[in-house]
């Protein structure tokens, strides 16, 4: 079966490169030069993947078409993966077309690398494609209700963020000694698509990403560092920082504001210390995940009874039956493999514990 991409892109040299690369992937390829043209060939037949201009006027920078053409392929062409790309966006561009209009992810023209292109279309090729992966698995047979929540031993999963491919292979070789599955991004693009498409038990992020012009003065160089430092906290994702910067102010700093877990310098880095610090943070990750196996409303009803609230106050809060609530604590207990209230607090008490920044 051949696949189909769509090019949407007014430029004709920028055209014909990307017309080229996935020519050869065996794509056939579609090409619109406006946001009409885009909407009548998604209507026209399904495609793979569509790679998206942000501004489609040429004497118009503040033409955000593109966008228009993101929320069309969802709506007409939901199995189709999209890729934005864009001479002038903002980080706050990027987190928009990515959180709010499903970008896979995007990249700038500026720093538009073959190779790094080439890496996502297959990517997205070897994928299955959106709509089937939203759709629910197909829950397993099991022969006993044990068996059902029987825990699976899980390497976790670690977010490489580093523009640097020398230190990104470092870093990865380093961590899968460390028994991570470590998982690399080169950009803040291709970081928040990962961490759009994947739930992470850790990330190592390099401040200074160069994903700005040469002219842009430091503090903007680094501001898409900092910027998934934000994201990571929000999400409760530990964060090791591995980076050039060495102010002792600065770094004191970004401890009290991002709660990271540990903060490495390039300059004196050192493997035996930063295996040991895997080696701790490991541990505690783990005793974190235990809590992932929970639906969002057992770990609801977990999180107040580690409250001390009763059953009768649970159900009251969250407006379900007592009959409701003790089902879910059944299941809590099974997955968690405890046996009384205490211990399952105690659970709780060590994911609150390790989230802190505070902590020792």
């Amino acid at each position: 079966m051949t696949f189909r991409a769509l090019i949407v892109e007014d430029d004709s040299s920028w055209q014909q490169i990307l017309n080229e690369i996935l020519a050869d992937h065996g794509l056939e390829v579609d090409l619109a030069t406006d946001f009409n043209e885009a909407v009548t060939a998604l209507k026209e037949r399904p495609h793979r993947l569509a790679v998206v201009d942000l501004s489609l006027s040429p004497n118009d920078h503040n033409n955000y078409d593109g966008l228009r053409v993101l929320d069309n392929i969802r709506k007409l062409d939901p199995n189709c993966r999209a890729i934005l790309l864009t001479g002038f966006a903002t980080v706050e561009l990027a987190v928009t077309a990515l959180t709010d209009y499903g970008a896979f992810t995007f990249l700038r023209k500026e720093s538009f690398q073959r190779s790094q292109f080439r890496e996502i279309v297959n990517r997205i090729l070897v994928s299955a494609p959106q709509a089937e992966t939203s759709k629910p698995a197909q829950a397993p047979a099991f022969s006993s209700r044990d068996a059902l929540y029987a825990p699976v031993k899980l390497a976790p999963k670690v977010l490489i963020v580093d523009d640097d491919a020398g230190w990104r292979s470092i870093l990865e070789d380093l961590l899968s000694e460390a028994g991570f599955q470590p998982s690399t991004s080169s950009s803040f693009g291709e970081a928040l698509a990962s961490l759009r498409r994947e739930k992470f038990s850790l990330a190592v992020v390099d401040l200074s990403l160069k994903e700005v012009s040469a002219n842009s003065a430091p503090d903007e160089q680094n501001l898409t560092g900092y910027q998934l430092l934000k994201i990571a906290q929000e999400n409760h994702i530990p964060t090791i920082v591995v980076s050039g910067l060495s102010e002792p102010e600065e770094i004191q700093r970004i401890y009290k504001e991002h709660g990271i877990s540990a903060y490495i310098e390039k300059q004196t880095f050192n493997r035996a210390t930063f295996k040991r610090i895997l080696a701790e943070t490991k541990t505690d990750v783990e005793t974190v995940d235990e809590l992932s196996v929970l639906t969002d409303r057992e770990r609801e009803v977990l999180d107040l009874l580690a409250q001390g609230l009763t059953n009768k106050e649970i159900a009251e809060q969250l407006f379900i039956t007592t009959n409701t609530v003790k089902r879910h604590l059944k299941a809590v207990f099974e997955k968690l493999d405890v046996h009384t209230r205490s211990a399952a607090t105690a659970k709780v008490a060590g994911d609150i514990k390790y989230k802190s920044p505070l902590r020792d």
